[in-house]
């Protein structure tokens, strides 16, 4: 069944009118798709896409969640306010039963090379970019993608995990919740010979881990050491100085090596008298924050200054690993702390967390261009479905306890009040409107 109509386009798609030259841009995936759900009242699936080089027309082809309706849509620059949707029920009868047993019925199968994106959850800014940032990448070099969101669920991934081995992901990118809840599932991505890129977050004793790819994480951790100790002029002697320490999620490994490089730096005024920490909670145990929880790091951050902070005592710096976590104890200070505000450091560069920098509140954030990780992921998933050699950088580092995984690592960069703008702004990761300028 075919239906033209005209449709009016979002705001954005308007503002990209390439006006100099007086023809419409071709309308986005996410445009496009948002328009056939409108219609149709369903979710859907991109399954391909055909776009002229010269941008003149486009077709994009979407399945059903369920399996059940197959949508083509047409667009053409003559008439770009308007698209042509052309219908067709599909077979719900499902795929042929394995020896193992049936497919899910709720498993849709595609022809041609698709990628599944798993990430940990919605709830953290960083997640929703690097998974859309992925699926707009992949789709634009021709692949179907398969992304989804866990909600910070272990069972939730594991099945979600599964379902894409099951539909025909030829190859997954997976950010783990815990570093090793997800092995099992990947048993069965190596059984179907799916190749697994861990995203992000090294995945534990699994030997079907094939790649992995991050940012330096201990030099991340070292880099924050490096600047609350130059801030207090600690290699000057000065001091001493009151610190509080608070970390990722016990079981990530990521959050162990952010610990390490920072404490690397800063042990050494600790043990010197030049630092002290009047918790007493420097282990990494001790300081960890359960899943990354911004609510978690302020019910502590509360707790160690109603109990060592009440009677005027200074808190010189907060190192944090992360900005949810330095979030956390900002709110905190905001809400039970007198004295000036410590040096916190953070890392993801979220958009409260600049606020509050621009406020006085936060002194930096190291900034990990989910850009560059995930166009980094983006190539090696091309590569390996392309047959090309995958690059990597770090054959000895990583160790999952099965094997020492191939990786590629991506550089951080700090971020403070001094250079914000260059790095968030005129970059395009931000705009002044993000931030409230």
């Amino acid at each position: 069944m075919k239906k033209i109509f005209a449709v009016i386009l979002s705001i954005s798609l308007i503002m990209g009118l390439a006006a100099c030259a007086g023809k419409a841009e071709v309308p986005s995936k996410k445009d496009v798709q948002k328009e056939v759900e409108k219609e149709y009242d369903m979710d859907f699936k991109l399954d391909s896409k055909d776009i002229a080089e010269d941008g003149s027309e486009a077709e994009w082809v979407f399945i059903s969640e369920d399996g059940t309706l197959e949508v083509t849509v047409t667009w053409s620059a003559d008439d770009p306010d308007e698209f042509d949707f052309d219908d067709k029920k599909l077979d719900v009868t499902g795929p042929e039963p394995t020896e193992t047993g049936p497919l899910p019925t709720d498993v849709v199968q595609y022809d041609g090379p698709m990628v599944g994106v798993s990430m940990p959850t919605k709830d953290l800014q960083r997640w929703n970019q690097d998974g859309d940032y992925i699926e707009t990448e992949l789709e634009n070099l021709g692949y179907a993608v398969d992304l989804q969101y866990a909600a910070n669920d272990i069972y939730t991934q594991v099945s979600q995990i599964e379902n894409m081995v099951n539909s025909g992901c030829d190859v997954i990118i997976v950010a783990a919740i815990e570093s090793s809840s997800v092995s099992e599932a990947l048993d069965l991505a190596e059984q179907a010979g799916v190749t697994v890129i861990a995203y992000d977050r090294l995945i534990y004793e699994s030997d079907a881990v094939d790649y992995y790819v991050t940012f330096d994480n201990y030099t991340l951790g070292l880099m924050q050491g490096e600047y609350i100790a130059a801030a207090l002029g600690l290699e000057s002697g000065a001091g001493p100085f009151n610190i509080e320490i608070t970390t990722g999620d016990a079981s990530d490994n990521n959050a162990m090596l952010f610990y390490q490089g920072a404490m690397d730096v800063l042990n050494p005024y600790i043990e010197n008298g030049q630092l002290a920490v009047l918790s007493g909670q420097t282990a990494f145990e001790d300081v960890a924050t359960t899943s990354w929880k911004t609510e978690s790091a302020q019910s502590r951050a509360e707790n160690i200054i109603s109990a060592y902070y009440s009677n005027g005592e200074q808190i010189d710096a907060w190192l944090c690993s992360n900005d949810s976590t330095a979030l956390g104890v900002e709110n905190a200070l905001a809400a039970n702390y007198t004295g000036p505000y410590p040096i916190i450091t953070g890392q993801d560069c979220d958009i409260a967390n600049i606020k509050n920098m621009l406020d006085g509140k936060q002194a930096m954030s190291m900034f990990k261009d989910t850009r560059t990780l995930a166009y980094q992921a983006v190539v090696m998933a091309d590569e390996i479905l392309s047959g090309q050699v995958v690059e990597v950088n770090d054959t000895v580092t990583y160790d999952n306890g099965e094997l020492v995984v191939p990786t590629y690592l991506v550089e951080p960069v700090m971020v403070d009040v001094n250079n914000y703008y260059e790095i968030l702004i005129d970059s395009g990761y931000y705009t002044e409107y993000d931030l409230g300028l």
